[in-house]
């Protein structure tokens, strides 16, 4: 299976997928560790995969969403963006109705 059709295996199977350095419970970067509290906070059961244990996931990740910043979330096989973008969708309310919660 090449890493792409591995990414869209995890993006299939978990409605909410965040593509990280570290996990939920040790984020190892400010993005990512944002990312991960604005998910906690709108109540969103979610996976987390730690692109630092894979160096071609990390790049591949950024191959498949053409996006070049980790972290990348996912909602229900969608891209929605990166940490700032998570952010903005936040302060508007936008990212808890898309999360379901």
């Amino acid at each position: 299976m090449s890493i792409q059709e591995k990414i869209q295996q995890q993006i299939n199977e978990n409605n909410i997928v965040l593509y990280m350095k570290g996990n939920k419970e040790l984020p190892m970067c400010g993005f990512s560790a944002r990312a991960v509290n604005i998910l906690k906070s709108c109540g969103a059961d979610f996976i987390t995969v730690d692109v630092l244990q894979d160096e071609e996931l990390r790049q591949g990740i950024k191959t498949f969403s053409n996006w070049p910043t980790i972290p990348q979330l996912y909602v229900r096989g969608e891209f929605v963006g990166g940490s700032d973008i998570v952010a903005e969708m936040y302060e508007t309310g936008e990212l808890k109705e898309l999360v379901g919660v």
